[in-house]
């Protein structure tokens, strides 16, 4: 072989070997896939006790999951899967007593002016929702 041909060839696998690497140029690419409802901190702060399913719809938006056998609570799940990465799911559950909202649950808490949103998406609470009745 002419070493004319021999050493550009050797400079240019060089090049490419250096600057990427060759296993994720030739991996799939593969989308973001969002599910469920997208929840924020915001949208939670929203809610006040004694609020109706209506307003609390208004706020959050349709439940994801409305059970017949658990008719005084609505769950918002949101999972978020990125093409490269670990998994992230959100849950929030709000509960009802005579069609009024009493209480919210889950990884998604409101700001206050006293202590900001700090929740990671791991730690699930339960929220007593400002001057709700409380039964136990």
């Amino acid at each position: 072989m002419s070493p004319r041909l021999l050493l550009p060839g050797l400079f240019l696998l060089a090049a490419c070997s250096s600057t990427a690497d060759v296993s994720s140029m030739l991996s799939p690419y593969r989308i973001d896939v969002r599910q469920g409802n997208f929840v924020t901190q915001e949208m939670v702060s929203r809610l006040r006790p004694g609020m109706s399913r209506e307003q609390v719809r208004f706020a959050l938006g349709s439940p994801l999951i409305a059970d017949i056998f658990h008719a005084d609570r609505w769950d918002y799940v949101y999972r978020f899967q990125p093409g490269h990465g670990e998994v992230q799911t959100r849950r929030l559950t709000v509960f009802f007593e005579n069609d009024r909202l009493v209480r919210v649950g889950g990884d998604v808490i409101a700001a206050t002016d006293e202590a900001p949103a700090t929740a990671s998406p791991q730690t699930a609470r339960v929220i007593e929702v400002p001057g709700a009745p409380h039964k136990d």
